[in-house]
């Protein structure tokens, strides 16, 4: 399939993790007409200006990336915040893109969409089977809703309009463009934080919430964002021929998980750090396992590129150049 790299693309969310490496992957691509907007310069969950941004800008495509986002301690804090802003975020580009004559739109969801006891690995049909993990619940129920509006206009307008919205549902992200932030961060850069700065403490331990034994998976944000684009350029037939109009969302994965432990001591490594790890069992795990089952896009063509201690090194590399040389 031929494709024209003069099409004009918004990117929302540009400066995030995901966005700012959607925007490196088009632009490694060649597209030439990429629109990005700070949050300053367009605040997405206010109807009026991101109608006047679409009326102005006309994109071809939108890649919907922009999203509130934090770890357990941010969604347990915030989770009016979470579901608000999301679910506002969401309203407002995607009726708004149709509105103004956009036909193709991808929207990033999470793997905290699927119940917290889901068998593993966990498929897309697993969505809507079961409880969610209180601790991110809100934001749960944000994205469930972006992927079934989604779902929605492709059902209505698809024939009508050309209408070709997709989803694909990322597992846990990390690497360049991450929150360090002590309290709101997720795993990965929380854990680069602290093992920094026991380093140059030379802290004897370092503690951590929770057992260690919950197992994650992690994926490099730029592997996401090939597959991101992957997705976006699929022709519509090869699309469908892998999903269904109410469950049309796409896991996207590393293919394999660890434990927390094995997680903090791949971070003390990639970081330096040589001291003690000792686990907080007092303190929340969340669900025991989240892996995703990333057969569909496999059979697509696509798989993950970047190993866990490769990425480690290029997120502390990250973190060192951005955070601690500011």
């Amino acid at each position: 399939m031929s494709i024209d790299l003069n099409q004009k693309i918004y990117v929302a969310g540009h400066r995030g993790m995901v966005g700012s490496a959607i925007v490196r992957n088009l632009q490694a691509k060649g597209f030439s007409s990429i629109v990005t907007r700070t949050h300053a310069q367009l605040d997405l969950t206010n109807q009026a200006d991101v109608q006047a941004f679409f009326e102005s800008e006309k994109p071809d495509q939108v890649y919907l990336a922009a999203a509130k986002v934090g770890g357990i301690y941010a969604n347990n804090s915030f989770p009016a915040e979470f579901i608000y802003q999301n679910l506002m975020v969401q309203n407002n580009v995607i009726h708004q893109a149709f509105v103004h004559g956009v036909k193709k739109l991808l929207f990033l969801g999470s793997s905290c969409i699927y119940p917290k006891l889901a068998p593993q690995p966990m498929g897309e049909d697993a969505l809507l089977t079961g409880k969610l993990e209180p601790t991110n619940e809100p934001y749960a129920i944000a994205k469930i809703a972006g992927i079934k509006m989604c779902e929605s206009y492709n059902r209505q307008y698809g024939d009508s309009h050309g209408v070709d919205y997709r989803s694909v549902m990322p597992t846990n992200l990390y690497g360049p463009g991450d929150n360090y932030h002590p309290e709101n961060s997720h795993v990965i850069p929380a854990l680069i934080r602290r093992f920094h700065e026991a380093k140059v403490a030379n802290a004897p331990e370092v503690v951590i919430w929770g057992t260690g034994t919950p197992r994650r998976e992690f994926l490099y944000v730029d592997d996401m964002a090939a597959a991101s684009v992957f997705v976006m350029d699929l022709d519509k037939a090869t699309y469908d021929s892998q999903t269904q109009p109410m469950q049309s969302h796409i896991n996207v994965g590393f293919g394999s998980d660890v434990t927390i432990n094995e997680l903090a001591i791949a971070v003390a490594k990639a970081t330096g750090y040589q001291g003690k790890i000792n686990f907080d069992p007092s303190k929340p795990d969340g669900a025991p396992r989240k892996w995703m089952d990333s057969a569909r896009l496999n059979r697509l063509g696509w798989s993950a590129q970047v190993g866990l201690e490769r990425g480690l090194k290029q997120a502390y590399l990250d973190f060192f150049k951005n955070i601690v040389c500011i």
